[in-house]
């Protein structure tokens, strides 16, 4: 069941259950815990097409990460990792994520985030249930969400507050919509200690280059189109994906039980801008050879029809986490899209072993 050696965990240590752990916040997360902390993960993926094992080639001899390949809908598997590894906490990643997959097939995200969301909550509430009182007292699940369950804002609306109305418009963001209020009736109904975070668009290391950011730098460097939906005037929060983890470590040390608390980088952008500024970066850290058909990456933008239903702007009211926790993102848009850019630089190994036949025939029916 472990791809990866369990070792000798010491008596009396810690222990969490990370799911959807091998994805691109998942992964993230993994790698950025145990940098700071000695507490081993209990790392739990299916390994569809967007997780990725080589994410932890440098966690290769570090006993303290055990990788267990299996789904979160497998009630039998997830209870036997909680009674054998007694984590004092599941932190939720799994998930389908894809708005555009969701629109083409979407059963498989009905399947993953609603059904396969109440299994888990069923084997950890059986676990949970049967824990010594101290222990119980202490364990947290925590759900990782979405800004997308609250719908679409207008240019002038207030940004998402914790209490805004679920308004999904998107199969993925009504399964994300269901597996927030499945878990919100956990706690309620069973006590569940559960805490739930809904965060804004994320960007990074490790992002699977279906995703706007790594799609325009993969595509930009191979001199193909850069596809932007409609006018590209569709806004959203960016938050770098270390901001992130660091967000969910302080709600899951910090946050009171039962809880919403929505994760923004405080950069609200329109995906047009977004697109102009990686070519800007890329025309300085990758210049384009003076023999090449053009001059500046910014010549291969493309505009296409836009996807059915796209929600014109979503953005995220971080108050309650600062004033509550103490936690503000660290990274400015700036630094954090130079961090970004320049990763996917230096590591284009890991996006040619990413971009397979079938990634390249999803690519070509969705932006054809």
């Amino acid at each position: 069941m472990c791809s990866i050696p369990c070792g000798n965990r010491g008596a009396g240590l810690m222990t969490i259950l990370v799911t959807g752990g091998a994805g691109f916040i998942g992964s993230n997360f993994v790698i950025d815990w145990l940098a700071g902390s000695e507490e081993p993960v209990i790392n739990l993926d299916l390994l569809t097409y967007a997780g990725n094992l080589i994410n932890f080639a440098a966690l290769k001899n570090d006993d303290r990460h055990t990788f267990v390949n299996g789904d979160i809908g497998d009630s039998s598997l997830t209870f036997q990792l909680l009674q054998q590894h007694n984590p004092r906490a599941v932190i939720n990643f799994a998930a389908e994520s894809h708005v555009d997959r969701s629109i083409h097939g979407p059963e498989d995200f009905m399947q993953t985030n609603i059904i396969g969301t109440f299994r888990l909550l069923e084997s950890v509430r059986g676990y949970w249930g049967d824990l010594p009182d101290a222990e119980k007292a202490n364990f947290r699940f925590l759900h990782v969400s979405t800004d997308e369950v609250y719908g679409s804002l207008d240019a002038d609306a207030p940004a998402f507050v914790e209490t805004n109305r679920y308004e999904p418009n998107s199969p993925y963001s009504a399964s994300k919509a269901a597996s927030d209020h499945i878990v919100r009736a956990y706690h309620h109904t069973y006590r569940l200690p559960v805490l739930t975070t809904n965060c804004s668009n994320n960007y990074g290391p490790f992002q699977f280059p279906e995703k706007l950011i790594p799609l325009i730098i993969h595509n930009a460097l191979a001199h193909k189109p850069l596809p932007i939906y409609g006018d590209g005037l569709q806004i959203r929060d960016w938050l770098y994906v270390g901001d992130h983890c660091s967000a969910i470590r302080a709600v899951l040390a910090n946050g009171t039980v039962g809880e919403v608390y929505n994760i923004g980088g405080l950069n609200e952008m329109t995906n047009i801008e977004i697109v102009n500024r990686l070519c800007d970066i890329l025309d300085k850290l990758r210049p384009i050879s003076s023999d090449a058909s053009i001059c500046s990456y910014c010549e291969l933008i493309t505009h296409i029809k836009d996807r059915p239903g796209h929600d014109r702007r979503y953005a995220i009211d971080a108050t309650k986490i600062e004033s509550a926790i103490g936690w503000r993102p660290a990274e400015t848009f700036e630094t954090g899209i130079r961090k970004t850019v320049e990763w996917y630089l230096d590591n284009q190994e890991w996006v040619e072993q990413i971009v397979t036949g079938g990634y390249r025939r999803w690519i070509e029916r969705q932006y054809a």
